[in-house]
């Protein structure tokens, strides 16, 4: 018997082995080349920059781009826009690499420090973060040591687990700061680090870690074979087109367009013109949706959405005026879909972020509160103007106004009471003529066609308001 489990033994233990060799794969899995995107950066840090990459990041992300490259060469810029890319590099579920050529200073620096790794060019230099104002002065002592807490806290958020690069940015940020790693002193107090390729790529402790830089290449075709192997090639380069720049700088006004596009629905409603107010208007807020989609900022949703607020506005006018009700829902779906337009929505998010509505709604509010102020001011000087007497008010019938003997600039007398002949349509606004002079009218409710008999029933600060006489 032990003689058979022996054998047995020698028997089943190589034909297990030779099972677990035969179950191996024979042939290795097909390596497929990593698909990499840059986007330049090559401009002061602004909006026109922040758009672009936002652009750039998300189309990446919607074609499954494996890794995106941003081309750093800037002297920095807006901090405010700096962290808003920084957030955008955030949201890019791929791999992110800086590739500083040239230099990557200030607001640049915060932007190399938001992805996994930062290359540089042999003639690379980072650094000199410290906060200035708009025109690069000096903040005041109190303010400064306040914005560089706040920028040193947002660093090190954005470059946790990310080796020396928390600190080594920081130093960048503080000039009180002393920067000493194992042993090394790299920066002492009263001054702002600044780094050279080289010195980044010096590296510290054990084991060996880089101070800041992944590697060094000529180029990002050379960073590409470095980091990926000859697998690697360049799908596509990112670059601004001329709508594109144009939008970018409108969408920075956007609130006055959204404030003078909603002043012009308003005054089509008090001041009929043959729509050239509406036209104006619908005008100005199709230009906010068309720098909102050129960023990529928005889909057609929020335009379809906006078409049936349109549509709910016009019913009131033309079909049901004086109801309110169509008039209401349109308002609310088109200040709606203003909203969800300006709102920044990544590729596969989860959820919906509340805070992702903060900027929009601002923007809107600024818009309505525009809308309302000069509203409010040529409701209270427009009446008595030149141009409005010219264009609403005094106007006459000529035949009638030659028949009755007067000016265009007759004064209106107390006109309560007196009946007079609907000339245009009331949709509820149109044109009415009492006593040989034509005036601008609103119908109380419903609508009434041409040569309906009406009664004045009070005068407004923007023509007549009357009734169908019984």
């Amino acid at each position: 018997m032990p003689r058979l489990l022996l054998l047995w033994f020698a028997l089943a233990v190589p034909a297990l082995f030779g099972a677990v060799e035969i179950a191996k794969p024979t042939t290795s899995r097909p390596h497929h080349p990593v698909r990499a995107v840059v986007i330049p950066v090559r401009t002061e840090i602004g909006e026109p920059a922040l758009y672009l990459l936002r652009r750039g990041l998300k189309q990446a992300a919607q074609q499954n781009i494996d890794v995106v490259i941003l081309d750093l060469k800037t002297p920095g810029g807006s901090g405010e826009s700096a962290f808003a890319m920084m957030d955008a590099i955030d949201k890019f579920p791929g791999h992110t690499i800086a590739f500083v050529d040239d230099e990557a200073m200030s607001a640049g620096a915060f932007i190399a420090a938001a992805t996994d790794e930062i290359w540089f060019a042999p003639r690379g230099v980072i650094g000199a973060a410290a906060a200035v104002t708009a025109q690069g002065q000096d903040i005041p002592e109190t303010m400064r040591l306040k914005i560089t807490s706040f920028l040193r806290a947002k660093i090190r958020a954005a470059t946790q687990g990310k080796g020396y690069r928390g600190e080594v940015i920081s130093a960048m940020i503080d000039k009180d700061l002393v920067l000493n790693i194992d042993g090394h002193l790299l920066k002492k107090s009263g001054e702002l680090l600044s780094l050279t390729a080289t010195e980044a790529s010096q590296t510290y402790g054990e084991p060996p870690t880089p101070l800041l830089a992944a590697g060094i290449a000529d180029d990002i075709d050379s960073l590409l074979k470095q980091r990926y192997g000859e697998t690697a090639h360049v799908v596509e380069q990112f670059a601004p087109t001329w709508s594109e720049t144009a939008a970018q700088y409108l969408s920075s006004i956007s609130p006055i367009l959204l404030g003078l596009g909603l002043l012009g629905l308003f005054l089509e409603f008090k001041v009929p013109s043959s729509g050239l107010f509406g036209i104006a208007g619908l005008c100005l807020l199709a230009v906010v949706f068309l720098s909102s989609y050129v960023q990529g900022l928005s889909g057609h949703e929020p335009a379809l959405v906006f078409a049936v607020g349109l549509v709910c506005l016009l019913v009131e006018i033309f079909v049901f005026p004086g109801v309110l009700l169509p008039a209401l829902i349109g308002v609310i779906l088109m200040l709606g879909s203003l909203v969800w337009a300006l709102a920044d929505f990544w590729p596969g998010q989860p959820s919906v972020d509340l805070h992702v509505f903060l900027q929009p709604l601002a923007s809107v509010g600024l818009g309505l509160l525009i809308a309302i102020v000069l509203g409010a001011m040529l409701v209270r000087f427009l009446p008595k103007s030149w141009f409005f007497s010219r264009m609403v008010l005094t106007s006459t019938v000529g035949s009638s106004a030659q028949i009755a003997g007067l000016a265009p600039e007759v004064e209106i007398r107390p006109l309560i009471g007196r009946q007079g002949v609907v000339l245009t349509p009331l949709r509820p606004f149109g044109q009415v003529e009492v006593d040989g002079n034509r005036y601008e009218a609103r119908l109380s409710f419903g609508s009434a066609p041409a040569g309906t008999r009406v009664t004045v029933v009070a005068r407004t600060e923007f023509g007549l308001a009357v009734e169908i006489a019984a």
